[in-house]
């Protein structure tokens, strides 16, 4: 791995961890000011929301992911913030009660790519083994395993990130 990928996986994981040991808010709670629903200028693309998409994303994910996140993204037993035995992190959860939420697309997408960094956690890059259109599919189906207020405050994120980037 090149020593920006590295740098990038260690600030994201660090990120990761860092949202984690906070104590989360209720997901209830009122979400920031600034909704994308009233911003006439940007718009949220419904792609994740389409059936097929999610199946295909279930498939994926029931064959390559479920082993270490669980059954519908709800992880294994045990608590995924305490370092295993080995030193690594175990697999989180990533239906929206862990961190999988607080991340926009693009960070989702390099996570499964480039996996975990290597003294962080022990999850593969699955770059080159699964299709960009098969990592899309699953990070579709695990946006599915959401609750709608949840998925609200995501949209936020993402928004926040896309303007970033401008």
């Amino acid at each position: 791995m090149g020593t920006k990928a590295l740098l990038y996986s260690l600030l994201c994981f660090g990120f990761v961890l860092s949202a984690c040991e906070k104590k989360e808010e209720s997901h209830t709670d009122a979400t920031a000011s600034a909704s994308p629903q009233s911003d006439k200028s940007w718009t949220m693309p419904d792609s994740w929301l389409k059936p097929e998409q999610v199946s295909r994303g279930r498939i994926v994910y029931e064959k390559h992911c479920q082993e270490c996140h669980g059954v519908g993204g709800k992880g294994q037993p045990g608590d995924w913030r305490q370092r295993k035995p080995n030193g690594l992190y175990p697999p989180p959860p990533l239906d929206d009660s862990a961190h999988a939420w607080h991340h926009p697309t693009e960070v989702l997408k390099k996570a499964v790519k480039q996996g975990s960094p290597p003294d962080m956690g022990d999850m593969p890059s699955w770059e080159g083994k699964l299709s960009d259109a098969q990592i899309d599919d699953v990070i579709v189906y695990v946006k599915s395993l959401w609750s709608p207020e949840v998925y609200r405050r995501w949209i936020e994120i993402e928004h926040r990130y896309l303007e970033s980037q401008k």
